[in-house]
């Protein structure tokens, strides 16, 4: 029934160069090869998940729960089955397999059955002849609850009623490295709290699943795991992995798990239940409602430090709400603790983390998980400790910067590159922007905005720095692995990995690493489904160093074997032979030929895989080798806050970042600068906010994303490339790490002009209003 589907999106390939009257366009690793779907997604013909359509479709709706924390006591859905054009109604009793999944605990019902654990969770899901029909046989389901009283407080989460059987507490994690009884001369203390930022997909999760003839689904969605995705919507129908096909559709960008399995898993018992093609457009309140959030985050410091300001000695405590259900919350509190004393050089570190199960909405990866909220707060301590030492912030931050060959608090050796001072230095050095007192008024942008309320006279300039550290790739022990085939025939390379690009640019790449290997400009990179051999999520960079490094070898084998008869002919080693332009040449010029030539009409091709050396889990110490590699970044935040209203205009955001190596030079200054961005969200406006656990205004205009106009200019003022020679390319992630330090560094700077302290996130106005005689 596959064949039916229409608007499944397959890569659309640019014109080749060579375009009599211009010049060849620049391909291979290093230039600014445009996405191949570029052109399609700005003309608006790039199919999506919501664009799809098969013979027959039915439409599906989910009824979800309008309590945080209740016991079901009843759920009658005769009154929905006796509507007219209503084809299936599905509750927890339907179920055929697993009743619970989860990508790392599989902790969560696909229906909720006894007990509502969040508002919004699915107790039902109805397929109709007609979306309005879905909809209204959903609201006509009756569930009589009775209500509970919600466990909204994380720190009352320990001593409160278990609300999962697996308890309330997903994990804990004491780090202990040094000696505790050490003090400082200097102590600086502080209490942060980091709300709850929403991923915000700006295209709708939808999906489809086609029933197929041997008793399985096939689901088309925009998932970033596939192959994980697949596996837990398999268990959950009962059947073995091959009857459950997961094709991928256009994803329009991703900055965690783009589409959570609660909508894929109703959409495929709802196909098998009818046998016909059922299809889901979440609303924006259920993406809200349904998907995983960052994980609002409290946190206690003390920071000790000699006369000098080098620290002595971190003291912690990181408490995560995970919401009802554990998701990635082990991972994302590892991540947390581990990064707690940030990118400086720390003796001695004690620091106590936790992950509680709560009745707030779940959360879960997005992008810089962990690590964002402990940079907003040890960058806090740095500024608080400069100032209670008169010295300057940078200045501090220099005394105590890391370096290779450091240690984390881990016990981990940082063995990667580790260019924090060259970063910060390049930051501190780089202009500031010019002041507005020579500019006339009706040309100064102020806080407030273009028709802002304020006086210029209550604006005040502050500049303020923060320095983050992300991980790359999965930790403790993840076996990441990837594979890619690599065909060649007719000129024409295709590439077949089910590394999804989330925007990340993994697609380009891959072009461009076989444009560079082989010499062909013409790469085709194939959709991507799950019958293919795993590639992982697209998370932590792990697409361009394992991906990549698959496409990579097996386009090296390729190489090799294009390469070798010609070697074998001029009696010479393939070594000695170099593809250019798509020529072929020794290095004595004797052989010149071109691909095409050498090719004669060949099909060649090669499968690889790439695995990056193991790690091991943190002990019961917070102690081990539990990462890959690490990544850096500096940012200084130059704001304009008017001290009287509270309102904050992020002016400019200097960036230096340690990259490794430039793959795309635009393709990465785009990826800096929206990860700069939606730092600056969480800054200064995201936080879905909840009242005892009841998620309010559901929407974007109760959510303020930033605009265009609320973007700051943003100079990327240095990119060190300092290769990390375990990575197949020697590249770095570069989303995450901008995400988790521009916030800090917004705060930085709020905190220079205001002198407030700053320990929320978002920051609200009635925090940057400045003392008296500030």
């Amino acid at each position: 029934m596959s064949d039916a589907i229409t608007a499944v999106p397959t890569i659309p390939v640019l014109d080749t160069p060579g375009t009599p009257g211009q010049e060849p366009a620049a391909h291979g690793l290093g230039t600014s090869l445009p996405q191949a779907e570029a052109r399609a997604k700005t003309e608006g013909t790039f199919p999506y998940a919501s664009d799809l359509w098969a013979e027959g479709l039915l439409w599906a709706a989910i009824l979800r729960s309008p309590h945080p924390h209740a016991r079901i006591v009843s759920v009658d859905t005769s009154a929905a089955t006796a509507m007219a054009g209503v084809r299936a109604v599905v509750t927890a009793a339907d179920v055929p397999g697993a009743a619970t999944y989860g990508r790392r605990v599989a902790d969560r019902p696909v229906f909720a059955a006894d007990l509502v654990r969040h508002h919004g969770e699915a107790i039902a899901a109805v397929a109709a002849d007609h979306p309005d029909t879905a909809r209204l046989a959903a609201a006509a389901i009756a569930v009589e609850y009775e209500v509970l009283d919600p466990v909204t407080d994380p720190e009352k989460a320990f001593a409160a009623e278990a609300l999962h059987p697996d308890g309330n507490l997903i994990r804990h994690i004491p780090l202990r490295f040094g000696d505790p009884d050490v003090t400082g001369e200097i102590v600086v203390e502080g209490l942060y709290r980091i709300g709850r930022q929403d991923p915000a997909p700006i295209g709708a999760e939808a999906g489809l699943a086609v029933p197929r003839p041997d008793g399985g689904v096939e689901l088309y969605t925009a998932s970033t795991d596939p192959h994980t995705d697949r596996d837990l919507a398999a268990a959950c129908f009962g059947l073995p992995p091959e009857q459950v096909k997961l094709v991928v559709t256009g994803v329009p960008g991703a900055t965690g798990d783009r589409e959570d399995p609660g909508f894929q898993i109703p959409l495929g018992l709802l196909a098998l239940r009818t046998g016909c093609p059922v299809k889901l457009t979440a609303t924006r309140e259920e993406s809200f409602l349904g998907h995983a959030h960052r994980h609002p985050t409290l946190l206690r410091y003390r920071h000790h430090a000699d006369a000098e300001g080098r620290l002595v000695k971190v003291e912690a405590q990181i408490l995560l709400d995970a919401g009802a259900y554990a998701d990635s919350s082990s991972e994302s509190l590892a991540a947390a603790v581990a990064f707690a004393c940030g990118p400086y050089v720390v003796p001695h570190a004690f620091v106590e983390g936790w992950a509680v199960r709560t009745n707030n909405p779940p959360s879960g990866h997005v992008r810089g998980e962990g690590a964002m909220q402990v940079c907003a707060a040890y960058e806090a301590q740095m500024d608080k400790l400069a100032a209670k030492l008169g010295v300057d912030p940078a200045e501090l931050r220099m005394r105590n910067v890391m370096s290779t060959g450091d240690i984390l608090p881990t016990g981990q050796t940082v063995t990667c590159p580790a260019p924090v001072a060259e970063l910060l230095a390049a930051v501190r050095d780089f202009p500031l922007p010019a002041l507005p007192k020579d500019t006339p008024e009706g040309e100064w942008l102020l806080p407030g905005g273009p028709e802002g309320a304020g006086e210029p006279g209550a604006v005040r300039r502050g500049v303020g720095y923060a320095l983050g550290m992300v991980h790359m790739l999965g930790a403790e022990g993840t076996d990441e692995v990837s594979t890619a085939t690599v065909r060649v025939q007719d000129g024409v390379a295709t590439v077949i990995c089910s590394a999804v690009d989330t925007g990340s640019g993994f697609s380009t790449l891959a072009r461009q690493i076989v444009q560079d290997t082989l010499g062909i400009d013409e790469v085709h990179v194939a959709p991507v489904d799950t019958d293919q051999p795993p590639a992982g999520p697209a998370a932590h960079g792990r697409h361009t160093w394992v991906s990549g490094g698959a496409v990579e070898r097996a386009a090296k084998m390729v190489r090799t074997q294009l390469l070798q008869p010609l070697a074998h002919q001029f009696g010479m080693s393939t070594e000695l032979l170099q593809i250019t332009d798509g020529k072929i040449t020794s290095y004595d010029g004797v052989l010149s030929t071109t691909v095409t030539e050498a090719m004669d009409g060949k099909e060649l091709w090669a499968t690889a895989q790439c695995r990056p050396h193991p790690t091991e889990p943190l002990d019961e110490a917070g102690q081990g080798d539990a990462f890959v590699g690490l990544a850096f970044c500096a940012i200084r935040a130059v704001v304009d806050v008017d001290i009287e209203l509270g309102a904050v205009r992020v002016v400019e955001m200097a960036v230096a970042q340690d990259v490794g190596r430039v793959l795309n030079p635009a393709q990465l200054a785009t990826r800096i600068e929206a990860g700069v961005t939606q730092g600056v969200g969480a800054a200064l406006t995201e936080n879905l906010r909840t009242a005892r656990g009841l998620v309010r205004h559901p929407d974007f205009t109760g959510y303020a994303l930033p605009t265009s106009l609320d973007a700051p200019d943003i100079r990327i003022v240095k990119l060190v490339e300092e290769r990390d020679v375990v990575a197949p390319f020697g590249a770095k992630a570069a989303s995450a790490i901008p995400v988790v330090t521009s916030p800090a560094a917004v705060a930085s700077a709020v905190r220079a002009a205001t002198g407030r302290p700053v320990n929320r996130l978002p920051i609200r106005p009635q925090a940057a209003v400045a003392v008296p005689n500030s």
